[in-house]
């Protein structure tokens, strides 16, 4: 049974209405987020210090004690036209904090000003930066929720097809792959999904892929061949309408030989991580999420194992 503390979230999500029927305005939603979010405080044992990665805007996000040759690359989510280091800091730290390295947690381009691939060219200079920076590949964790997560699997793809060396494995929290929303659970799971359920018709999607395809596979990873990716993590609520992007990603993974684990919380709601200081779901996760990364960062060989 979910806990007490996720029914009063959720119940302040529908109240909030962040995708409600009202005019959309992503300016304005972006600098309500972004406030809400700077208050935020990051883990108090993290120190963070603002950079450029590159031209990437970024900061990283430091652990007492954490080797300067490990790092895990944070893509934040917000429907690719919001969220920020402000709305993540908080807790990209506490994932960094746990899973003992740096965090680079960067301010990729968003739509509509800089619609696709404007965010995913950010996240593969960021990717090169690192690796010219010293930190080899398999010393390398990318991690990202909602529309950060579609970045971070589409840069996987986009890496490999390139010939560049993969990071040592990946974290996708509640990502969107479908974006030609074939998946049924957009239906079956709207009367459930706190964030999503009371939306009224906006441009979001279009603004992104502008007149691109959505079937293309680095819009929508799912369309993508997935032989050759590195070891993946996939977490989902199955309150979310994005359950199925996660679930049939995951499987697909896993019948092209990927080592591929999804994780479905019962009754969370979409990226429900990021509540870790007031949920225990959250916090569960997070110790899930570490020991993921942990174990790629310890290992040559990259297993998966299971928690």
């Amino acid at each position: 049974m979910a806990s007490i503390q996720s029914y009063v979230i959720k119940y302040w999500f529908r109240h909030l209405n962040v995708f409600g029927s009202g005019e959309y305005d992503p300016q304005a939603i972006r600098a309500r987020t972004d406030q809400v979010g700077f208050f935020a405080r990051p883990c108090k044992d993290v120190q963070v210090a603002t950079i450029n990665a590159g031209t990437v805007p970024s900061e990283w996000l430091t652990p007492g004690g954490a080797p300067p040759d490990r790092a895990l690359l944070y893509i934040h989510g917000g429907a690719w036209y919001m969220g920020s280091a402000n709305t993540h800091r908080a807790f990209v730290s506490r994932l960094a904090h746990a899973s003992g390295i740096c965090a680079l947690l960067i301010n990729y381009r968003l739509a509509p000003e800089h619609p696709f691939p404007a965010g995913l060219e950010d996240c593969i200079e960021v990717y090169d930066w690192l690796l010219h920076g010293g930190i080899s590949a398999n010393k390398i964790v990318v991690a990202g929720d909602s529309a950060g997560g579609n970045l971070t699997l589409a840069l996987l793809v986009a890496l490999r097809e390139a010939g560049k060396p993969l990071p040592a494995g990946a974290v996708a929290l509640s990502p969107a792959t479908d974006l030609a929303f074939t998946g049924k659970s957009l239906q079956t799971r709207l009367h459930l999904d706190p964030l999503f359920s009371g939306g009224g018709p906006t441009t979001i999607v279009q603004d992104y892929i502008t007149s691109h395809d959505p079937h293309e596979p680095l819009i929508s990873p799912l369309y993508a061949d997935l032989h050759g990716l590195p070891p993946l993590l996939i977490h989902v609520g199955d309150h979310e309408i994005l359950l199925d992007d996660a679930v049939r990603f995951g499987e697909k993974a896993l019948a092209a030989g990927v080592q591929a684990k999804t994780v479905v919380w019962p009754e969370m709601f979409h990226v429900f991580q990021l509540f870790t200081p007031l949920l225990p779901e959250a916090r569960r996760a997070v110790k899930q999420i570490a020991s993921f990364i942990r174990a790629l960062m310890d290992s040559n060989s990259t297993p998966m194992k299971g928690d």
